[in-house]
């Protein structure tokens, strides 16, 4: 296991999230929690890192609970698994489980997720002359619960509460020296999602147009010390899919997708440091989360053009035989001052009447990526699938 100073922590968090620290060009959003960004689930990372408007699967607590409504099976339970940035470490993973349950005739349902992310083994000194040190294991994790309904025949809805807690030094708090005044952050956020179906009759079968909207993490900050606190990746996601039938057992999908972080600038036109234009730790630290959100839309020093710049796209195509085996493949970009995560993602998928089966592959585009190689699990079940096939061996 790789031993880190707390020191690399922020570094790995900067490598996986950001491109290079801000200077007169480089303008990342930084945030609390960044592993709240990663996609979890091999489905969505095979195509891109989309999925706020693909087809309904066991894992859209995470992308967008509305499509819930819209599943096959009336309820089901997915895990997930990432070992994350491998070519730096050997210790970070990130664990997601996800189910739901469809209410059927009383209308809507529930869905519900917990996200586990381990930093792995991070060794912790005070900085003197004979530094004292401590090994502790920092983690993340969040819990979260969504309800989920038809408005009409083609249109659903989903709302979902979060709990985000994240203790970057294992407990090590202001009782010691070791950490200083450090101690772990909590906070609640909520999500709202829209997602809209509408099927179109072709000679060579029926067809499927998607749209999706959600707006996620919408909620406190978070503050690890007594002096400031940190946003946490608030974002608006827009995505369009279309499923076309080539005959009655091959389908292709595309979708596309935008991701706007609703947090604002570091280096803003608002700044308080008229002589940098970046934010002091103080003024940055006092912005209201609300103001903050509305605020990411034209606080950026470059104008429209830099907003422009701050969204984050996605596309992806996937291929399925009898909708039991699938091919993925996609590609993210996000601008180069803004973090440069550009890569192709490939993924491969076997759903049966009772379990499904996702792998997926990144390939980095951008030098030294950390993210290249980087490889998700999905393994999911369908419990009245389940159900059915007990009932059946007992007749």
């Amino acid at each position: 296991m790789k031993k880190l100073s707390i020191s690399l922590v922020a570094l790995l968090f900067a490598a996986s999230m950001s491109a290079a620290t801000a200077d007169d060009t480089m303008n990342p959003l930084i945030t609390s929690m960044p592993s709240l960004s990663i996609a979890p689930d091999a489905r969505a990372a095979g195509l891109g890192d989309v999925g706020v408007a693909t087809e309904a699967d066991f894992n859209s607590q995470y992308w967008n609970p509305a499509k819930y409504a819209y599943m096959y099976s009336k309820g089901g339970i997915t895990a997930n698994y990432t070992p994350w940035l491998r070519k730096l470490v050997g210790d970070i993973d990130l664990a997601y489980l996800a189910g739901f349950y469809n209410f059927g005739d009383l209308g809507g349902g529930i869905g519900a997720s917990f996200t586990y992310f381990s930093m792995g083994d991070v060794t912790l000194t005070d900085g003197s002359a004979t530094p004292t040190a401590i090994t502790v294991r920092p983690n993340e994790w969040a819990l979260d619960l969504s309800y989920f309904r038809k408005l009409h025949e083609y249109v659903s809805m989903s709302v979902a509460v979060r709990f985000l807690y994240s203790d970057l030094n294992n407990g090590v708090n202001t009782s010691t020296s070791i950490a200083g005044e450090m101690h772990p952050a909590w906070t609640m956020a909520a999500d709202i999602a829209l997602y809209y179906k509408q099927p179109i009759d072709l000679p060579m079968g029926t067809s499927n147009f998607s749209l999706g909207f959600s707006l996620k993490n919408l909620g406190g900050k978070m503050a690890y010390s007594d002096d400031h606190s940190n946003f946490i990746p608030a974002s608006m996601n827009i995505g369009v899919g279309y499923e076309l039938p080539c005959d009655k057992y091959n389908f292709l999908t595309f979708n596309v997708e935008a991701n706007k972080m609703l947090v604002p600038s570091r280096y803003s036109k608002y700044a308080d440091d008229k002589t940098t234009g970046k934010y002091s730790q103080d003024a940055y630290s006092a912005i209201n989360p609300a103001k903050g959100w509305f605020q990411s839309f034209a606080d950026a020093p470059g104008g429209a053009k830099e907003e422009f710049n701050e969204v984050r796209w996605g596309a992806g195509i996937e291929y399925s035989y009898n909708k039991q085996f699938f091919a993925r493949m996609g590609y993210s970009y996000e601008n180069y001052y803004k973090g440069n995560r550009n890569y192709l993602t490939f993924g491969a998928g076997f759903h049966l009447s009772i379990v499904t089966l996702d792998v997926s592959y990144c390939v980095g585009l951008a030098a030294s990526n950390p993210l290249d190689q980087t490889m998700r699990f999905t393994l999911g079940f369908d419990l009245y699938g389940i159900k059915d096939l007990v009932d059946n061996k007992k007749k």
